[in-house]
């Protein structure tokens, strides 16, 4: 018979639950926003390997664009595992309170503002990390969108605009005292964009700083990478975005090692051909005949990287103009490999 006395190992801090603004995450593992990717089926699908939330890609905050069909699509929320979160980015406060409401009436039930993106389309318009080249228009848009809405609100950003003039410990505490639930922090500038390696120093020095949940984003690629960025940082959640392209099973990988101290077995082929086709189908039903087929030529690039011969089966698979075709290709593909 068991000890009932024995003690219960405590589990892994990045496994229990998160409390944003008053909204429980279930566990701190999150899908970092990007654009083209993190659509509703790539949210969901990330969930059900484990992740514990994810943020939508980024709608800009311009009412003109709302009924636009990529608008549309990037802010349905059908059949999601709430707390259901929005990414709204813009650079004019009283628009970009009017987008929080709006996805709030929409159905989300947070708010992140994207303070981050380092594409040049949107840094041109003074939005995402361009934003924090001018400090004063981040504490107008931080207030302006923490008034609008009653409900949590928080940030995804960079250690700064440029190398040498990293201000994110000032842009942190002004968030907090804005009433930002949580805050996101890629370790790199705008000026690294994604080259380099992240720098995870000044996320600890953030964290030491403020009261607020803070979250570690970059190059977490592996589970002993969320563990070693975990222990660097302090941080209270790690939030993985490029890494998970054609892997959404490393959500799965991470919480495993961090209850076990395990590594799984990579996925076998005929599990990937699961995955891959089940995701299809999902991309496939959600956009419909045309777009689908053309969005999930990047997911099916991603997910056969390493596999024998599939440089030539992808340029195979570009030339497919029918989600039948498509579809066909791809498992005719994976059985072969299987």
């Amino acid at each position: 018979m068991a000890d009932s006395s024995a003690p219960v190992a405590a589990q892994h801090p990045l496994l229990q639950p998160l409390d944003i603004g008053g909204l429980s995450i279930e566990n701190r593992l999150m899908v970092a926003p990007m654009a083209g990717v993190t659509d509703n089926p790539f949210r969901r699908l990330c969930k059900s390997f484990g992740a514990g939330h994810a943020v939508s890609e980024m709608i800009i905050a311009d009412t003109a664009l709302y009924a636009s069909k990529k608008s549309l699509y990037r802010a349905n929320f059908d059949n999601e595992i709430a707390p259901i979160s929005a990414q709204i980015a813009g650079a004019e406060p009283d628009k970009l309170a009017e987008a929080a409401r709006y996805q709030i009436d929409n159905g989300a039930q947070i708010i992140d503002i994207n303070m981050g993106c380092p594409a040049k389309k949107v840094c041109r318009k003074l939005a995402g990390s361009a934003l924090l080249q001018d400090e004063d228009l981040v504490a107008r848009l931080l207030d302006a969108a923490v008034g609008a809405v009653d409900a949590p609100v928080t940030l995804k950003t960079r250690l700064g605009y440029e190398n040498g003039r990293e201000n994110i410990l000032r842009v942190a505490r002004r968030a907090e005292q804005a009433g930002i639930a949580a805050i996101a922090i890629h370790g790199r500038t705008r000026e690294d964009m994604y080259t380099g390696t992240a720098r995870y120093e000044l996320i600890r020095e953030v964290k030491d700083s403020i009261g607020i949940p803070v979250i570690a984003n970059g190059d977490i690629d592996s589970p002993e990478k969320a563990q070693y960025v975990y222990e660097m940082t302090g941080c209270d959640a790690v939030m993985i975005g490029r890494a998970a392209q054609g892997q959404p099973w490393l959500f799965r990988d991470i919480g495993h090692f961090l209850r076990t101290g395990e590594r799984l077995s990579a996925p076998s082929v005929r599990e990937i051909k699961e995955i891959v086709l089940a995701h299809l189908q999902e991309l496939y039903d959600f956009y419909g005949e045309y777009s689908g087929c053309r969005i999930a030529r990047k997911h099916i690039a991603w997910y056969t990287t390493g596999i024998p011969n599939s440089n030539a089966f992808r340029q195979a698979m570009y030339g497919e103009e029918s989600t039948a075709g498509q579809f066909r290709v791809v498992e005719d593909f994976l059985c072969t490999h299987q």
